[in-house]
């Protein structure tokens, strides 16, 4: 299965050393995060489809779960805030989603929007609405960690559901004007069949070579590739890279009529392209490994 992780990337602390952050794996591709306070040890996780591994790790590691952050409302994010009202442990905690779609989180306590601060421990973060995948999508930036969600992942970006094209456009433009070693804490490990993708569309790419060589020798051991960095999916990510000459051709060769001097016509394109799903048949000796 080719998205499952067998070994979670290590804890890490935050630039500042205030989070020590934690990767939990879920079901067949999902990554649960925990954000540690390192002077109150209160803690939040970030998503997830459901709570017995987020609580598995918590009790192994001395952890005390005290809040959900929410990205979004797929089951697969809030999934964890139905499994813990289950186990009647929801009520004990702080619950925070984005405040136009709170009638779709279990348990919200706290209702934000684009601007809006939120503590872990000591810790401040930052509240962006980051919509195009659905609306109603917010992404956390504490210190040097983003917590994306499903808008922009590891490589690549998520489905459009809601869309428009634009929304996704100006929400991943966005993002990568974060500092360069902003860490980019995604909701999926979909590292591979992304960079499949990026190969077909930008392998003129140098920097792009060098990452597939290093994620294809750390997935073959099942282990996780994820958090990238904001510098890293700047240079890598086709759908960061929208405005560069190589991916305008690629585009154009690919869909004529459109006008490839626009950028949200390019990503527009791009992501029609990769729906298809053409490029997970590639074979991996395509591939700079």
């Amino acid at each position: 299965m080719p998205h499952v992780v067998t070994r979670p990337s290590a804890p890490f602390l935050s630039a500042s050393g205030a989070l020590e952050i934690h990767q939990v794996p879920s079901a067949q591709d999902n990554l649960i995060w925990l954000a540690v306070c390192t002077q109150t040890r209160e803690t939040a996780a970030v998503d997830g489809p459901e709570a017995d591994a987020v609580l598995q790790y918590c009790r192994a590691n001395g952890i005390r779960l005290t809040a959900i952050l929410n990205t979004h409302t797929h089951p697969d994010h809030i999934g964890i805030n139905r499994a813990l009202e289950k186990k009647h442990l929801l009520r004990t905690m702080r619950v925070v989603g984005c405040e136009s779609r709170a009638n779709e989180i279990p348990g919200i306590t706290e209702r934000v929007r684009e601007g809006s601060r939120v503590q872990i421990g000591d810790v401040q973060g930052a509240v962006l609405l980051t919509e195009g995948h659905i609306d109603g999508h917010i992404s956390f930036v504490f210190d040097n960690i983003l917590f994306c969600g499903d808008t922009m992942f590891s490589g690549g970006c998520g489905y459009l559901f809601d869309g428009p094209p634009s929304k996704m456009y100006e929400s991943l433009h966005r993002l990568a004007q974060l500092p360069p070693n902003t860490k980019v804490c995604c909701a999926h490990e979909y590292t591979q069949d992304n960079l499949k993708f990026a190969w077909m569309v930008d392998r003129d790419n140098a920097d792009l070579r060098k990452r597939i060589q290093g994620v294809w020798a750390m997935r073959n051991i099942g282990a996780s590739v994820v958090p990238s960095t904001i510098a890293e999916e700047r240079a890598t990510n086709p759908f960061l890279r929208v405005s560069t000459p190589e991916i305008r051709w690629r585009v154009k060769e690919e869909f004529p009529a459109i006008d490839d001097n626009d950028p949200v016509a390019v990503f527009t394109a791009l992501r029609e392209w990769k729906d298809r799903r053409d490029h997970r048949a590639m074979p991996d000796d395509v591939l700079p490994i």
